[in-house]
């Protein structure tokens, strides 16, 4: 044999090689089975069963006239199909798991909600009732707890955070009340946000149905990273895309419903958007489209520490701020009462401000304060700037459109929807209260800005605008 021969004959087995230990790799990476992994979870994992008591029939009673031969009849066909005045139990079916061996319980907040009976059954049949620890609704997250003589098999939470796209993962419940079942998938995508403010999904096309809401989503460890509780299907039924609320928001939320029986979240204070790409042109020393942008600062502690309405808040707490549901989130996960240093830019400086957080809960309700203004006088004329044809406020506008009485600032007539403002969004009844922070009384005070913006070079100014009492910033090109 040649050595050049010998040297092509050496290069095939170690293609050979190569090619078997890739076989061998993919193998061990795709389980052949999930049986033994689904027997060590299982009597960690519960199916829940509720009781809600609900109102008789309260639609129209009369099928018949009262007195008719035919009344007892139509009573009794009622009295079949449901529709008796009689209040009547209804039930409903959902999952959860054990997370400790003293009986605790987690499950969604919309299995539970409203009931007022909660059943547990376990894995090998036995069946426990159950008491609402606390619940929160924001997370769709409900802790319960069960008493046992014996300690119960309970599963431990992962750092949801390790989860990447296509990991392997498992769910387990009772699906469309069968019992209980597992279904096996990928993580398909992370932080989806449906609706909420602290919304952290995984995505799965592990097969999710109706009843497998509140179950756990386990990685191949067997660790839960995920509390399953939404899918996005058509017709009800699993179509491959199913949302599990990841376990790094859930543990934090189920540490306080355990201590507290109620969460605790930081509040700041603050109404807030995120910085859009044409903001960057029109705020002084901001150069990418990062950072929350402050919309108003009602009493609070934002207020108390110095915040102002057109700050952009750049970092909280040593964390740079991407955008508003980073911040939320991250304010959220903080301490109540505890004081961080805020970075906003202001007037193209940075100011760090120190705040001290209170309570989300305990501000819910909170009204924003209004700050008093000056009274100017009815300036009645009406003229057109940048596509939008403007007037003062004035009483009689100010009833119109609802607003408080000591809103100020400059009433959109009408919109050129040829305009850029019209591409905007911008819509009559809108009012414009501020154009790059300071305040609008008059016409005169819009046209004194736009030369501001115009001299130093600028091609866009920032206004401030409120429409049904919600304030938001829009950057407005003046380049004709």
């Amino acid at each position: 044999m040649t050595q050049g021969a010998a040297l092509r004959a050496m290069m095939v087995a170690v293609l050979a090689t190569a090619a078997v230990l890739v076989q061998t790799l993919a193998a061990q990476a795709r389980p052949d089975s999930f049986a033994d992994l689904a027997e060590q979870i299982s009597p960690s994992v519960v199916n829940i069963t509720t009781s809600t008591v609900v109102e008789g029939r309260t639609g129209p009673q009369g099928i018949v006239p009262e007195g008719s031969p035919f009344e007892d009849f139509f009573r009794e066909f009622q009295d079949r199909q449901g529709n008796s005045d009689r209040p009547r139990r209804t039930s409903a079916l959902g999952s959860g798991f054990v997370i400790s061996a003293d009986g605790f319980v987690v499950t969604n907040n919309h299995v539970i909600e409203g009931a007022d009976e909660i059943l547990v059954e376990f894995f090998e049949g036995d069946e426990l009732p159950a008491k609402v620890i606390g619940t929160d609704p924001n997370t769709d997250i409900a802790l319960l707890k069960v008493e046992s003589d014996e300690p119960l098999k309970f599963v431990e939470f992962g750092d949801s955070d390790t989860a990447r796209v296509g990991d392997w993962v498992l769910a387990m419940g009772n699906p469309l009340g069968q019992g209980f079942s597992v279904s096996s998938g990928i993580v398909s995508a992370r932080n989806r946000a449906l609706s909420g403010s602290y919304d952290d999904y995984i995505q799965t096309d592990a097969a999710i149905n109706r009843g497998n809401s509140g179950g756990p989503l386990f990685n191949m460890n067997g660790d839960v990273i995920g509390v399953n509780t939404a899918i996005l299907s058509p017709n009800g039924g699993s179509i491959g895309i199913g949302f599990s609320m990841a376990s790094n928001v859930v543990t934090r939320v189920v540490a306080q419903l355990q201590e507290y029986g109620e969460t605790r979240r930081g509040w700041l204070g603050v109404r807030i958007q995120n910085v859009t790409e044409d903001m960057v042109e029109a705020v002084d020393g901001l150069e990418t489209a990062s950072g929350a942008m402050v919309t108003d600062v009602p009493e609070g502690p934002a207020m108390d520490a110095g915040m102002q309405a057109g700050d952009v808040i750049m970092t909280f707490d040593g964390a740079s701020v991407a955008d508003v549901r980073a911040l939320v989130r991250r304010v959220g996960n903080t301490t109540v009462g505890k004081a961080v240093d805020v970075i906003v830019l202001r007037g193209g400086e940075e100011v760090t401000l120190q705040v001290t957080l209170g309570r989300r809960e305990e501000a819910e309700g909170a009204v924003p304060a209004s700050q008093p203004v000056p009274e100017v006088e009815d300036e009645p004329v009406e003229k057109e700037l940048l596509g939008l044809t403007l007037t003062p406020l004035n009483d009689a506008l100010r009833e119109e459109l609802g607003g408080s009485d000591d809103l100020e600032g400059l009433v959109v007539k009408s919109v050129d929807e040829s305009s850029k403002a019209y591409e905007k969004g911008l819509r009559a009844g809108d009012v414009l209260t501020e154009a790059s922070h300071q305040k609008l009384r008059s016409v005169g005070d819009f046209e004194a800005r736009i030369d501001d913006v115009r001299e130093a070079g600028r091609k866009s100014v920032l206004l401030l605008v409120r429409r049904a009492g919600e304030p938001r910033f829009v950057a407005l090109s003046i380049v004709d």
